[in-house]
């Protein structure tokens, strides 16, 4: 599969995701204590409220997450994702079997936490930059749930770095190490006719490839003086990108040097998960 960007996740993708997390929580002997209940064939509500304010996102996920367990639960989103909630207001109300509401409780909630939490904290560092820059994530994505993640972050208003390593080329220090010859390594990949990233430490490798036409350029883990300086060399003849240590405290004067970019690996790996609540109501 090869993504650049991912603004709707395909059903059949969603199912099998989410069957995998079930059969996590199930096997081998399924619920034993809801098992145990006397009427868990009876028919109850639940709700899926808010425990802070944030971006929503992975309601198709919990959604799917009832609809496996019980065909006969009905999922109504009372929001959309990448929408904002507040505090206290109601996400979702499902109506189902209590067996199947408290079945597919965790499992449900667990995705919806987890990109929410993606989806709120990249909206926070959007909400910090001027409209030139954009927020991008990076590779830095839970094995297994990369396509969700990419797409929470761009509920929260940031946009997808290269899906896989077959997407995009992205020439880092190693490979320069392992090349040893920068410019050359570079003009191998523009005849591979993909989209070129080359990452540079210093204005020394980044005048070695001035002039050779290529997509963009990441200047890493620099500081800002000297990344002012690097952008000045480019004189807009490149797509220009930031990466290293970018947090919500500097992320603002980062954005001011002028780069159109800033990779946030934390928005994936470092998320705190959003917290919600279900409640249920016979």
């Amino acid at each position: 599969m090869v993504v650049r960007s991912v603004e709707k996740i395909n059903q059949k993708y969603i199912n099998f995701i989410v069957k995998k997390a079930l059969d996590e929580d199930l096997k081998p002997k399924g619920d034993i204590t809801t098992n145990l209940i006397s009427f868990k064939n009876k028919k109850s509500k639940a709700k899926i409220i808010a425990k802070q304010n944030g971006i929503i996102a992975g309601l198709n996920f919990c959604k799917a997450a009832f609809k496996l367990i019980g065909k006969e639960a009905v999922f109504k989103a009372k929001i959309n994702d990448g929408k904002k909630i507040k505090k206290n207001k109601v996400i979702a109300e499902i109506e189902a079997k209590t067996k199947t509401i408290l079945i597919a409780e965790r499992t449900a909630l667990n995705f919806l936490n987890h990109a929410s939490g993606i989806a709120t904290l990249t909206n926070q560092y959007v909400n910090k930059v001027n409209k030139k820059t954009k927020i991008c994530c990076t590779r830095k994505t839970t094995p297994n749930l990369r396509l969700l993640e990419k797409y929470a972050v761009r509920k929260g208003g940031g946009y997808n770095h290269r899906y896989n390593l077959s997407d995009e080329i992205l020439i880092k220090d190693n490979h320069i190490n392992a090349e040893d010859n920068l410019k050359r390594l570079v003009k191998k990949a523009i005849k591979t006719k993909k989209i070129i990233t080359v990452e540079v430490e210093n204005s020394k490798q980044l005048k070695q490839i001035l002039g050779v036409k290529f997509k963009r350029i990441l200047f890493d883990n620099m500081g800002l003086k000297q990344l002012v300086k690097c952008l000045k060399i480019c004189e807009n003849k490149y797509e220009t990108e930031y990466s290293g240590n970018a947090t919500l405290k500097n992320i603002k004067k980062i954005s001011k040097t002028g780069v159109d970019r800033v990779s946030v690996g934390a928005i994936t790996h470092s998320a705190k998960s959003f917290d919600v609540s279900l409640e249920l109501s016979s």
